[in-house]
């Protein structure tokens, strides 16, 4: 099962048993020295919790409206996935979600090097996730959503 994003001309499959919940975006107050794909933090559930933007990670800087957040369990703790629009849950093939690109093959090195090096675990859960062709979109029925 994964639950399917768009971002951008993009569509995304991240692993359902990552996720914690989605929401509207919160405001998030910006931190200083950090990459550009690293939105600031935002208060969740009354913790402090960071929010990195899925466009500008991709490599996208536009101040494009961020329509929800993804809340992901990294470890121990949670992180916010800032993203243009959540589409629903897919229960998708193993086997085809394998022959998928993953997501961060549309990614730009420099920005998945220093997410590596800012958080490793996210690095991992973000490497689960998969990019969807528009053939495969089709296929699962979901353009019509």
């Amino acid at each position: 099962r994964a639950l399917l994003i768009r971002e951008g001309t993009r569509l995304c499959a991240l692993p359902l048993s990552a996720i914690e919940e989605t929401m509207r975006p919160l405001p998030a107050e910006p931190l200083a020295d950090m990459p550009p794909f690293v939105r600031g933090l935002a208060i969740i559930r009354g913790a402090a919790v960071p929010v990195v933007d899925l466009s500008s990670l991709l490599g996208d800087d536009d101040a494009r409206r961020r329509g929800r957040y993804v809340t992901l369990r990294v470890g121990a703790r949670r992180i916010a996935l800032a993203v243009e629009a959540v589409i629903g849950i897919r229960d998708l093939d193993a086997v085809a979600l394998e022959a998928m690109p993953p997501l961060l093959s549309a990614a730009q090195a420099e920005r998945v090097s220093a997410m590596g090096a800012l958080d490793g675990q996210l690095l991992l859960v973000l490497g689960t996730a998969r990019l969807l062709s528009e053939a495969q979109w089709t296929l699962l029925g979901a353009g019509a959503s």
